[in-house]
Parts: C-alpha cells; sequence; structure tokens
C-alpha cells in the first residue's frame, strides 16, 4: 500500500493538522517506510509463540484479600484536628 501526496493531506484534514504543501511528498516518504516496516512485521513466524506480559520472569507477591478496619482507630484520628465518637469533624460544605 502506498500514500500519495492527496491521501495525506486528506489525513491531515481529517485529523485537523495544518500540514504545509511542501512537507507532503517528505511525509509521504515516512509513512511509506512505517507502513513498510509493520508489513515486514507482518511477515514474522509468530505460530507456537505464547504471548508476553513481561520481559523478566517473575510473579508479584499478593498479600491475603481480608476485609479490615485497619485495628488503629485512635492513630488515625489523633491526626485529626478535629473528631466526635470516632468520626473526624468536617466543616459544612453546602448551605
Amino acid at each position: 500500500m502506498a500514500i500519495d501526496r492527496d491521501t495525506v493531506a486528506r489525513i491531515a484534514a481529517l485529523a485537523r493538522i495544518k500540514v504545509a504543501d511542501e512537507e507532503l511528498s517528505r511525509l509521504a516518504g515516512e509513512l511509506n517506510k512505517i507502513i513498510g516496516w509493520v508489513e515486514q512485521l507482518d511477515e514474522v513466524k509468530t505460530e507456537g509463540v505464547e504471548p508476553m506480559a513481561s520481559v523478566a520472569n517473575m510473579k508479584l507477591r499478593r498479600r491475603k484479600d481480608e476485609v479490615t478496619d485497619g485495628g488503629i482507630p485512635d492513630k488515625v484520628l489523633a491526626n485529626a484536628p478535629e473528631s466526635v465518637d470516632g468520626f473526624f469533624v468536617v466543616p459544612k460544605v453546602i448551605e
């Protein structure tokens, strides 16, 4: 698939990008090189190759998924400017 100046101008118009007329030929050449490289990738034989999520073989440490309240409400509320009955007191936002 070859991209010419008219195609580049159309793509630029669709993308709402202002491209000077003298740049159209250069951009067409660059886009043709990119498409050629992608076509080369299509020729690579990948049958039997498992997909990789990472290049490093590692597993993340996992913790138990347990719901807790933290067990330290007094320490948490010690940072609050004001608290009442175990809750933060905040200023009224909506009148």
